[in-house]
C-alpha cells in the first residue's frame, strides 16, 4: 500500500493506492497544516481501507505545509505531484486549472505526462479559493451554495478589481446599487476565470483541459472558466485529492524502483 498526504494551507488530504494502482482510501479535512487536519484525514483513510499504518510501505507527501510533516519517505512539489495525479487518471489531459485556498496553478503537461511549464499566482487571493470565501461572505451565501446563486444570475455585475480587498469594496457598492445577489455572485465568478485565463495565457492552453482543487467544485466556475477558454473543462472524481493522488503514485513508483533494484 502506498500514502499520498497533501498539507495544504486549509485543508488536508490523503490517498492510499494499492499495488496496481486503485485507490483504495481518498479522504479530505477541512483543516491544513499546523491543525489536526493531518492526523484526522490519516485515519479516517486508513479506516476506509481497513488497514494499519504498518501497512504502508512507502509515503510521499506535497502541498504548502509538506516541510512541516515528518513522516513520509520523500517530499515532492505540489506542481509535479498535481500532475502526476491528473495523468494517472487521464492520459490525454495536457492543461491543469488548480484553484487551491491560498493560490492558484496553471500548469502545462507535455505528451509523456511531464511538466513542461507553470504559472503560480500565490503573492494575491484574486482568483483562489480565499476569493470565493470572501465573495460568499459579503454575499451571506454558504460557500456550498455558491454557485447555485451565480447560475441564477442572468446579467453578470462587472467586477474590475483583481484584488480581493478592492473587489469585496466593489461588490458591496454593487449590493448597495441594488445589483442583485445572484447578478453579483455571477460576476465574481466570472472575474476569477478571467483572472485564470489570463494566467494560462502566458503557459499556453492545450486540450484536454482539467480542473483540480476545491474551486473545481464550483460547478459556476467551471462552466464559466469553459467558456472563457472556448473548450470544454474535465473535473475529475475529487478534485481536492489530485495532489495527494499523485504523491501516492510517485510513491507506488519510489517503492517499485527500490524494489527492482534490490533484484539486481
Amino acid at each position: 500500500m502506498y500514502l499520498g498526504l497533501d498539507i495544504g494551507s486549509s485543508s488536508s488530504k490523503v490517498v492510499l493506492l494499492g499495488e496496481a494502482g486503485e485507490i483504495l482510501a481518498a479522504q479530505v479535512v477541512n483543516l491544513g497544516t499546523g491543525t489536526k487536519g493531518v492526523h484526522q484525514a490519516l485515519e479516517a483513510a486508513y479506516a476506509q481501507a481497513g488497514v494499519g499504518p504498518e501497512e504502508v510501505r512507502y509515503a510521499v507527501v506535497t502541498g504548502y505545509g509538506r516541510m512541516t510533516y515528518q513522516g513520509a519517505d520523500k517530499q515532492i512539489t505540489e506542481i509535479s505531484c498535481h500532475a502526476k495525479g491528473v495523468r494517472h487518471l487521464s492520459p490525454e489531459a495536457r492543461t491543469i486549472v488548480d484553484v487551491g485556498g491560498q493560490d492558484t496553478k496553471v500548469i502545462r503537461l507535455n505528451d509523456q505526462g511531464g511538466v513542461e511549464n507553470f504559472v503560480m499566482n500565490d503573492k494575491c487571493a484574486a482568483g483562489t479559493g480565499r476569493f470565493l470565501e470572501v465573495m460568499a461572505r459579503v454575499l451571506d451565501c454558504p460557500i456550498q451554495s455558491l454557485a447555485q446563486l451565480a447560475r441564477a444570475g442572468e446579467a453578470p455585475v462587472s467586477i474590475s478589481n483583481l484584488c480581493t480587498v478592492f473587489a469585496e469594496s466593489e461588490v458591496i457598492s454593487h449590493l448597495a446599487a441594488g445589483v442583485s445577489q445572484a447578478n453579483v455572485a455571477a460576476g465574481a465568478i466570472h472575474s476569477i476565470a478571467t483572472r485564470i485565463v489570463g494566467m494560462a495565457g502566458r503557459v499556453g492552453v492545450e486540450p484536454q483541459v482539467v480542473m483540480t482543487g476545491g474551486g473545481a467544485l464550483n460547478g459556476a466556475l467551471v462552466d464559466a472558466l469553459s467558456q472563457s477558454l472556448h473548450q470544454p473543462v474535465q473535473v475529475l472524481g475529487n478534485p481536492q485529492v489530485m495532489g495527494a493522488l499523485g504523491a501516492a503514485v510517485f510513491a507506488r513508483e519510489f517503492a517499485q524502483k527500490q524494489a527492482a533494484q534490490a533484484i539486481v
